[in-house]
């Protein structure tokens, strides 16, 4: 896994073979990156990165100058690998938590420019995603909440729903 582009660009990651998550792939991630550069001025950006997996997209957020970054992710190892990786990258702007995204949600009271949720595709309530975040007033005014999922879903009729890319097998829907 690599660092696209901004202060750590070009920094390579190894992700272990047992690993179970799939992470977003370079050529997803760089085009993802690139519109967002549309909506979203990184620089002294929040974020927040729900199911955070490998980690990819912290890496890049923090790369690219987001003055906080918090990041959420249950699974254990997951989370020692995520956290071996912040602290050879040593920004003290990332902000990892172990922890369940559902419950994590309900008890957030911080508000992000950006959402970045990666789910595993097959997650039963993932199509409730959206509702809950933007119904806990998570985002600022002209923040933007982005849901990685597969083909199967479609979230075009969302009321708050802006526009949907997708890059190979990797479909992202933007909120606002």
């Amino acid at each position: 896994m690599r660092i696209i582009t901004g202060k750590y660009k070009g920094r390579h990651f190894e992700i272990p073979r047992s690993f179970k998550a799939r992470p977003t792939t370079d050529f997803a991630k760089e085009n993802l990156f690139n519109v967002l550069r549309g909506y979203l001025d990184f620089e002294d950006a929040h974020a927040l990165d729900l199911f955070s997996g490998t980690g990819s997209i912290t890496l890049e957020l923090l790369s690219r100058g987001c003055s906080r970054v918090v990041s959420v992710e249950k699974d254990p190892f997951h989370y020692r690998v995520i956290e071996e990786f912040l602290y050879r990258l040593g920004d003290e702007n990332a902000f990892l938590i172990r922890g369940d995204v559902f419950k994590f949600l309900s008890t957030v009271h911080e508000q992000f420019n950006l959402i970045f949720a990666d789910p595993p595709y097959t997650l039963p309530n993932i199509s409730d995603l959206p509702d809950l975040i933007l119904e806990r007033d998570l985002l600022l005014p002209s923040g933007l909440f982005i849901l990685e999922h597969g083909k199967r879903d479609d979230f075009k009729n969302h009321p708050r729903f802006v526009e949907h890319r997708a890059y190979g097998s990797v479909n992202f829907s933007f909120f606002q």
